[in-house]
């Protein structure tokens, strides 16, 4: 959690990729303020390879 907002880790968000269909913090937010960081695009696949890397599971 930020000062006065929660902030996303780019370095650790994998958009929730091998956990959910959609991301958690969409689902939750309610004000429906997040949107995708364009200088941090991430293919599917990348974004699997980051969640095998953080939770060393190996998909």
């Amino acid at each position: 959690m930020g000062e006065e907002v929660y902030e996303i880790d780019p370095a650790l968000c994998t958009e929730c990729v091998g956990h959910y269909d959609k991301p958690t913090c969409v689902s939750v937010c309610p004000i429906d303020c997040i949107d995708p960081d364009p200088l941090h695009v991430e293919s599917q696949d990348e974004l699997l390879v980051k969640y095998a890397a953080i939770t060393g599971s190996k998909n």
